[in-house]
């Protein structure tokens, strides 16, 4: 051996340098992150939403539409939590080129019945146009119930 540090070998100790300081790098970020993940719905703030919705009537594929929303979220109680959110829907139907872009939103609160009841409502909202090409918006609500064992 000649004593020198040959070229693989320079780089070989340069990558478990790398791969050790991207290893403390993710230790760090995991440790950061863990007060949110174990959160859960007690953090409070803005977020991003992106939702996509198909379409199969009689189990034909039929359409998507698909959301790009910016929300915040909080809590009104102790045992009730809200959300709020609003942006652009994107809706592409089978058999027509390119997407139709609109609007839309919905604000949803959800309420601790008991220790392993929820309940929940939503009330969405989406611009549109009707056949004589009027704007219109179509409204949608959802009521439901999370049971939890």
């Amino acid at each position: 051996m000649s004593g020198r540090l040959s070229s693989a070998g320079f780089f070989n100790a340069l990558r478990d340098t790398f791969k050790t300081i991207m290893s403390i790098k993710s230790t760090i970020a995991a440790v950061a992150a863990s007060p949110f993940l174990l959160a859960g719905a007690a953090f409070a703030g803005p977020y991003v939403n992106v939702e996509s919705n198909l379409s199969y009537p009689d189990g034909d594929y039929s359409g998507a539409t698909t959301d790009l929303h910016v929300g915040y979220e909080g809590s009104l109680s102790e045992g009730a939590d809200f959300y709020a959110q609003i942006g652009p829907s994107f809706t592409a139907v089978d058999g027509t080129d390119g997407s139709e872009g609109e609007i839309s939103g919905k604000v949803g609160v959800t309420v601790a019945a008991t220790d392993s009841l929820g309940v929940y409502g939503e009330i969405s909202g989406a611009t549109a146009e009707d056949s004589s090409n009027d704007d219109i918006v179509n409204w949608g609500a959802k009521l439901g119930a999370k049971f939890t064992f």
